[in-house]
Formats: structure tokens, C-alpha cells, sequence
């Protein structure tokens, strides 16, 4: 090859490019090369994205693009969201539900066991220690609580209640009860009616409403204040029957005279006989003596009792019906009394 042939090669060599970088990356030999060679390693340049220093750019991942468009805290609610709805749901199912009825399974003791527990008893765990039953248990026999029993819900009973005291330290509703004999330490309100056979108080009692009872036996009956006793039928002083004294001279030959009633009320019958004198006729001795000079009024019966002339002596113990004046002979009369103080 002549020297025209060289240099026509060079002058149709195509120029180096100008980017520094493919001109630093390009070999030093690259002179050899041909020129179809030089011409596709142009075309994959441009081809190519263009490196910094030497180095490929990293591809970013599609799923940081997706983050960095959303914002995180929309995506946290929602997934709240997406959690609440869930539970509601499951709750909402577990509603529907029908309750799962108790199963109590029965297990049947043989005969060797019976006869293992009737001369043994059998004890299960210890003083320290709980027996939890999760279902029910029936029991058909007699049951021995040694301790307390403790009832945390209602007690429901088909039959009696039998104790030697019963203690209820909250409120208790009772439909039918029947107490033998009933203390009651504070105060007691009761609404409705209420039937007692016996009652007993021995402190202070106050009625604010009416009281009727077919019977009150008492030893003192006050009224305070303004208090008015109303009798709508008869007032009866029973009694046993004081004792008496008769003198034969008031009363005169084969006179006689009687007594019927209490210390508080009665009746005094006299029959005179021949040549009755003045003085006493019976002497009224009280069972019971009262505690302070007494009131004693007295009410002739009869004519010949309105003839006399009479007047009473009386003292704690007693009083005497008497005559100023000879009583009217072999005649019947008599005389009422009634004492208080």
C-alpha cells in the first residue's frame, strides 16, 4: 500500500467523539480497529444512557415509587379501618350464635365402689385447697356443711329452711315465713297486715297507726298528751274477789251481807234482820294493795238503801261501808262501788 492509499484511509476515518468519556474508555488501540467497529460502538453509546464518572445509574423498584405517591398515614388508617370492621364482624357472628346448653355427664358407681365407700369416708384435697365443680351437680342424698357456706348468686330452695338461728345481714324477701321465736335487736318496719299469736316487748313500742288486737294484757297503760281513750262498748274490771268482814250489830239478828267483784269494781248486798244497829257493815279487804290513799265511790241500790244513812272509811288497803243511823230492818238492799286514785 502506497502512501496515497494510507492517507485516504485516515481521511475517511470517522473523527474520535468528543464526550471525555467514551474518549477516556475507548482502548489505546483503537486505531486498529475497523471502521464498521468504531461506528457500532457509536451507536450503542447513544443508545445507552449516559453514566457519571463511570457508573450506571440504579434503576428505582416500582414498589418505593408507590410509597413515595401515597402518603404512610392514610395507608395506617385504613388499615385500622380495615381491622375494626373485621372485629365487629366476628363479634357480630359470635352473637348470633346460639348459647351452648351444659352438658352434665353422668358416671354410674359400681357396686364394689359403694361398698369401698360405705366403712370409709372419702376426702378430696385438703384445707388449703379448692374443689372447683364447672358444671352442676346434683346431689340426692343428705349434705353436711362442717363450715360456713358461702352463696355468691340467689339460693332457691323447694323445701323448708331449718336452723338454729338464721342471720340475713342485707334485705330478705320472705312470702310465707314461720318463726318460732323471732329477737329482733334494732328497729323493725312492717307495711302490710301482720298476724302474731304471742307478742311479748319488753322495751318501749310505738303504734302510728291504728292497732287492733282481740286481747292486750298489760301492766301499765299510759296515755301521754292530749290523748283521748275511746271505749265504743263495755269496760269489764275483772278481777279476783277481795276479801271481806261483816259485823253482826249493823246488820241486826239473822242479817247476812255479801260481796261480787274486783278490788277495782262490785257489788255489796245487805239483808238486815230484827233491830239493826248504826255502824259498819262489811269491811272490803283489796287483794292487792294500792300504793297511795284511793278514791272510793259508791252507789246506793234500792229504797232502803236511799234511807240510809250511809258513808264509807276507806285506807290503802280496804274501805267499810257504814250507817250514821239503824238501817231499815228485815230488809234487802245494797250498794255499788268503784275505786281508783
Amino acid at each position: 500500500m502506497n502512501e496515497d492509499d494510507k492517507s485516504s484511509e485516515q481521511t475517511d476515518a470517522p473523527a474520535p467523539a468528543e464526550d471525555g468519556l467514551h474518549t477516556q474508555d475507548a482502548p489505546a488501540d483503537a486505531l486498529s480497529r475497523t471502521p464498521d467497529e468504531l461506528e457500532e460502538e457509536q451507536a450503542a453509546a447513544k443508545v445507552e444512557p449516559e453514566a457519571t464518572d463511570g457508573v450506571k445509574p440504579k434503576k428505582v423498584s416500582k414498589l418505593k415509587l408507590f410509597f413515595k405517591r401515597i402518603n404512610v398515614y392514610l395507608l395506617m388508617f385504613i388499615f385500622v379501618v380495615i381491622i375494626a370492621i373485621a372485629v365487629t364482624i366476628v363479634f357480630y357472628l359470635n352473637s348470633q350464635k346460639p348459647p351452648v346448653e351444659p352438658t352434665v355427664a353422668s358416671q354410674e358407681l359400681t357396686e364394689e365402689a359403694l361398698r369401698g365407700l360405705a366403712n370409709k369416708d372419702a376426702s378430696v384435697g385438703g384445707a388449703s385447697q379448692t374443689l372447683t365443680i364447672q358444671g352442676n351437680a346434683i346431689i340426692d342424698g343428705q349434705t353436711l356443711m362442717r363450715g360456713n357456706l358461702n352463696i355468691a348468686g340467689n339460693l332457691q330452695t323447694g323445701g323448708s329452711i331449718q336452723g338454729p338461728t338464721l342471720t340475713i345481714s342485707g334485705s330478705a324477701n320472705l312470702g310465707d315465713a314461720q318463726i318460732n321465736s323471732l329477737q329482733v335487736a334494732t328497729n323493725t318496719a312492717i307495711q302490710g297486715n301482720t298476724t302474731l299469736r304471742d307478742l311479748s316487748v319488753s322495751g318501749a313500742s310505738t303504734f302510728n297507726g291504728p292497732m287492733t288486737a282481740s286481747q292486750i294484757t298489760t301492766s301499765r297503760l299510759v296515755l301521754s298528751g292530749n290523748a283521748t281513750l275511746e271505749v265504743p262498748n263495755h269496760i269489764s274490771f275483772t278481777g279476783p274477789t277481795p276479801g271481806r268482814t261483816t259485823n253482826a250489830a249493823p246488820l241486826g239478828g239473822g242479817g247476812s251481807a255479801s260481796i261480787s267483784g274486783s278490788d277495782t269494781a262490785g257489788s255489796i248486798s245487805i239483808n238486815t234482820g230484827n233491830n239493826p244497829q248504826a255502824g259498819c257493815f262489811m269491811r272490803i279487804n283489796f287483794n292487792q294493795a294500792f300504793t297511795k290513799q284511793p278514791h272510793v265511790i259508791v252507789s246506793p241500790i234500792g229504797n232502803a238503801a236511799g234511807r240510809t244513812q250511809y258513808y264509807v272509811d276507806r285506807d290503802q288497803t280496804g274501805f267499810s261501808i257504814c250507817t250514821a243511823a239503824p238501817a231499815p230492818g228485815n230488809s234487802a238492799f245494797g250498794f255499788d262501788y268503784f275505786v281508783t286514785y
